[in-house]
């Protein structure tokens, strides 16, 4: 290329006669160079600058927009009822056996399976696949499928993946810590109410009403407390959810990326601290 071609001449193409200026650098261009812009034409040069100058769109995370917002809800949910379908129609004990929020260890139709205290640490997230009956189930997934598309569109897609398992995990740390270490917990009620917290701070950083929100909540806030209800996970996620809905809401844009990946850094050191120290304790 050269710029110091003739008049007439484009300046990328000597050789090559040039009628037509570039309507951002005013430069000759020949017809192997027009490019076809808003107004005129632009040269190749013009037009890859023009290019880098546009942001991408954002979500209030800073992830990129979803191009289609809700499908990893969609996702999650087809998981649940999969594995409802298997262990409570099918009746494939060895799932629950082996899935379920569990220290100590589980047997099994003559199998044993390690609880968390034996190294079974994939329970605290597997746990949140598993629901006890129809209503249990369907009350989880009904919840996921209202606030889950909105968190995703917030959050984008691998944010709202990352917050999703983390709000799961830590109310199984939870529920580790505060429950009878006896006892079997299941369900995704603890990352269902880590959306309620995420959710909640989200509605009013936009301003919106959150009254359907705050009842919704309360409603289940007094069924937590009900026998067979852990209430443990439910505190655990929606602390979680809170966390990082503020995390989102309250730091300006330029460091708003970095508050959440330091935040999600604290949690899972938190989480791998405490399942350290209550192993200890128990064991």
């Amino acid at each position: 290329m050269s710029e110091s071609a003739p008049a007439d001449r484009c300046y990328r193409h000597p050789e090559a006669p040039a009628y037509i200026s570039c309507q951002r650098c005013e430069r000759r261009i020949c017809p192997q160079c027009m490019q076809e812009a808003s107004v005129g034409f632009q040269c190749p040069e013009c037009v890859q600058q023009g290019q880098k100058a546009v942001r991408s769109p954002k979500t209030l995370a800073g992830g990129a927009v979803p191009g289609r917002p809700g499908q990893v809800s969609m996702v999650i949910i087809g998981l649940n009822v999969a594995v409802f379908v298997l262990t409570d129609l099918a009746q494939v004990s060895a799932i629950p056996a082996a899935g379920v929020m569990a220290a100590y260890d589980v047997l099994d139709a003559g199998t044993i399976y390690p609880g968390v205290l034996s190294g079974g640490y994939w329970r605290l997230l597997t746990s949140a696949f598993l629901h006890a009956g129809i209503l249990h189930i369907l009350v989880n997934m009904y919840a996921l499928y209202l606030f889950g598309p909105f968190a995703e569109r917030a959050l984008g897609t691998r944010w709202f993946i990352a917050a999703y398992l983390t709000m799961a995990v830590v109310a199984s740390v939870f529920v580790y810590w505060l429950s009878d270490p006896r006892a079997f917990t299941v369900g995704a009620s603890g990352a269902v109410f880590g959306l309620f917290g995420l959710v909640l701070v989200l509605l009013i950083r936009a301003g919106q009403d959150v009254r359907f929100l705050l009842v919704l909540l309360a409603v289940n806030v007094v069924i937590s407390f009900r026998a067979e209800i852990s209430w443990q996970a439910h505190l655990g996620g929606f602390l979680t959810g809170l966390a990082i809905g503020l995390a989102i809401a309250l730091p300006p844009r330029e460091r708003r990326v970095l508050v959440q990946r330091a935040l999600m850094v604290a949690l899972w050191v938190g989480v791998l601290g405490a399942v350290a120290a209550r192993t200890a304790v128990l064991a």
